[in-house]
């Protein structure tokens, strides 16, 4: 078994679409970044990737490459998932927490898990989405930026 944790933060930019596990979030504000920016699938890649030390994101995805810009990261978690499975390893489960002020997530929740089930080729059952807000406080909580974590368990297949 190898256990990964991963993270990642945005800021949050006006106009841009908000992508979060490949769910399209309606909001007048999104994520900025190189790709997608989708959050919570950037930190599952870094656990999934941290967990096999096979480094991070930036490394396999440099936001310096052109032909990640506006990369989906579905399909870049593909890619991550590959390499995992290259490796003898198949996902056990994943528990991700997404960290947002606004707009409220939990009507979105099972069509995330849903997405990410797909594109891992797993049982809904190993997969799990929160989110929660930071009560105002910090980054997250004044509405300039999102967080995400990411947990991941991978076993010998």
């Amino acid at each position: 078994m190898r256990i990964g944790f991963g993270y990642d933060a945005h800021r949050l930019k006006e106009g841009r679409k908000c992508i979060l596990c490949g769910v399209e979030v309606p909001c007048e504000f999104g994520p900025d970044g190189h790709s997608d920016a989708d959050v919570p699938v950037h930190a599952l890649m870094d656990a999934m990737l941290g967990a096999l030390a096979l480094g991070d994101i930036g490394i396999h995805f440099p936001d310096s490459d052109e032909s990640f810009y506006m990369a989906d990261s579905l399909k870049l978690l593909r890619e991550v998932y590959a390499l995992v499975t290259k490796r003898g390893y198949t996902l056990g489960n994943a528990d991700i927490t997404i960290i947002l002020q606004s707009p409220r997530l939990s009507r979105y929740i099972e069509q995330m898990r849903i997405k990410l089930s797909d594109a891992l080729e797993t049982d809904l059952g190993n997969i799990s989405v929160k989110a929660t807000t930071e009560e105002k406080m910090g980054f997250t909580g004044d509405g300039t930026g999102i967080a995400s974590t990411a947990a991941v368990l991978l076993i010998t297949v």
